[in-house]
């Protein structure tokens, strides 16, 4: 279905082609079982209809409205109801998250100059004291679970045009400095299209998960995109995901999903907890398309799951690594059925910032790193962050992109839209988006190696904060997630935060855990840790769509925010803890 200039159009096509075919399957955990809520396109676009007309009696066309939702329908019918009354969405995570997440959302809303919030009648009174507290109490906040039922409001007509905005796509940075990625319906329809050409999405798939709604690949790739082919979106929660994660791939197995993708956190989570009782029961010979990204893909978790899991008829090569960020959209490069996957095993600790250092006789530690696939319908260049020259097959760089999926810019920030969004190669074009991510191209395929605020530079060497922490976490099975990164002083200083796994032992030396630790990092990187903190299970930060907050854990411990179980720290690293606490 081609030819509707905007996404509104192009959904309400496909309402008329199949008003009875199923637009969501939403399941809701009950007694440890996920019971499901069927909405036809007919039902959807009804009760957004309903809503839309309600939201024109509070907001003018073009103004912006936050959705913070717990429940996918209700947000699923929120964000449509916005591009029917022709406002702008903005989607944010629900409420529940701490203080850090209340002042995101208050941030949010400041910086989008919001006017009115769509949330539920049970989440409304905690909404409306955020926004008294934070100087908001005029904002108009509609339950939207209170509209009458069965309306019968007929839409009107969108007046929005291509290059209109269709929502603003928060990304993950600081709580005090939000910034809206604006994307259009131009670049939401070339997008959508990107992933169905190199996934081969077919029109009616069953295509859905547990990633969150308000974050681009939980909104783009898993609802959005089914939409968009006339499909199906089927839909669990995060939280149903994090407690079993036999739920995720039970409700592949079940509802016949062809597409559904996560982090590769999650991956590994599936491969650990779910035991072989659970394995018995799933039929995953339908799942096509597997997609790995949001956050670096570790060829070990690739393979440990594709080994796991093949005995319940995952095909070899289900598991497409991609790449993709807000500002463009969502999709970026991914592993379509004709990309043979590449893979380069490198020196993890090699002194060259733009060479990837091929394993050799030097015996340095090792990293493979796993191609992100083919570029999807959009430029590619590998640019020197620093010089702006453009790099040659091999060498690594920064990832620049441009094409039609790329977004407008930040909203109502001029210079680092400029900056974000402008990059200018010497002597060469302009019109780049500037990602902030390293990789290189070989070969046609993307590899994606880490960022470039993330990388560690310790006596002249670059290294990448994921090595150290594959590494940290093979010193002992008691330890789940960390992570590492530097500090400055008279010299940076590597500083590791790793959690001791929920069912660990504490009463473990814990000391000679630490050590291990620094005996490991020498050893391997000729690094020394200036601090190591082992922490509760839960302590180091992730993003929804699960990347680490390496930044945001840098700046908790700066700051002496940080409780540890045990901490070995040198006096350098101290004494910077020490000025932050009296800061």
């Amino acid at each position: 279905m081609t030819g509707n200039p905007t996404f509104t159009e192009h959904i309400r096509g496909r309402v008329a082609e199949a008003p009875d075919r199923s637009a969501l399957i939403l399941l809701t955990e009950r007694n440890g079982e996920l019971r499901p809520q069927i909405l036809s396109y007919a039902e959807l676009d009804r009760e957004a209809g309903v809503l839309a007309a309600l939201i024109r009696r509070h907001v003018s066309a073009g103004q912006r409205v936050l959705i913070l939702h717990t429940s996918r329908r209700l947000f699923s019918i929120s964000f449509l109801a916005c591009l029917y009354a022709d406002v702008i969405a903005v989607p944010v995570a629900p409420l529940g998250g701490g203080r850090h997440h209340d002042e995101r959302i208050a941030g949010i809303f400041r910086d989008a100059a919001a006017s009115c919030v769509l949330t539920s009648r049970a989440e409304a009174p905690g909404v409306t004291q955020l926004l008294a507290r934070t100087g908001h109490e005029r904002a108009v906040c509609i339950p939207t679970d209170t509209l009458p039922a069965g309306g019968a409001e007929v839409p009107r007509p969108s007046q929005a045009g291509p290059d209109d905005v269709a929502f603003l796509q928060y990304t993950s940075g600081s709580t005090r400095e939000p910034r809206g990625v604006v994307v259009t319906h131009r670049s939401l329809l070339a997008n959508n299209a990107a992933i169905s050409e190199t996934f081969g999405t077919a029109p009616g798939a069953r295509i859905g998960g547990w990633l969150p709604l308000h974050h681009d690949m939980g909104l783009v790739g898993q609802l959005l995109h089914a939409l968009w082919l006339g499909g199906t979106a089927v839909l669990l929660s995060p939280v149903a995901f994090v407690k079993r994660p036999a739920h995720w791939l039970e409700t592949i197995s079940r509802y016949g999903l062809t597409v559904s993708g996560a982090p590769d956190f999650a991956y590994e989570l599936c491969v650990r907890r779910i035991n072989d009782s659970q394995l018995a029961g799933l039929d995953l010979s339908r799942w096509r398309i597997a997609v790995n990204g949001g956050e670096p893909v570790n060829a070990a978790t690739v393979q440990a799951f594709t080994d796991r899991f093949a005995a319940a008829g995952l095909r070899p090569g289900a598991v497409r690594p991609s790449y993709g960020l807000a500002e463009s959209t969502l999709l970026v490069a991914g592993q379509g059925d004709g990309t043979a996957g590449g893979r380069a095993a490198a020196d993890s600790a090699g002194p060259e910032p733009h060479e990837l250092q091929e394993t050799g006789a030097g015996g340095g530690p090792v990293r493979t790193v796993v191609a992100s696939g083919r570029p999807a319908a959009t430029e590619i260049q590998i640019v020197d962050p620093d010089s702006r020259e453009a790099l040659a097959d091999g060498r690594i760089g920064e990832i620049w992109v441009r094409g039609a999926s790329v977004a407008r810019g930040y909203w109502d920030k001029p210079k680092e839209s400029a900056d974000t969004f402008d990059g200018r190669i010497e002597g060469g074009r302009g019109g780049y988006l500037r990602t902030g991510d390293l990789g290189m191209l070989r070969d046609g395929l993307l590899y994606v190696t880490g960022r470039i605020k993330d990388m560690i530079v310790v006596a002249g060497r670059n290294l990448y904060p994921q090595d150290l922490e594959r590494t940290v976490q093979g010193v002992s099975a008691l330890f789940g997630p960390g992570t590492a990164f530097a500090v400055p002083a008279a010299r940076e200083h590597v500083v590791v935060i790793q959690e001791l796994r929920a069912r660990g032992r504490y009463d473990a030396d814990l000391a000679e855990l630490a050590a291990s630790i620094r005996s490991r990092l020498g050893e391997v990187y000729e690094v020394r840790a200036g601090g190591v903190l082992l922490v509760r299970p839960g302590t180091v930060r992730r993003t929804t769509s699960g990347k680490l907050e390496r930044a945001a854990m840098r700046r908790m411990f700066l700051s002496g925010e940080l409780t540890a179980l045990h901490q070995s720290i040198d006096p350098e690293v101290g004494e910077l803890v020490a000025q932050g606490r009296r800061r």
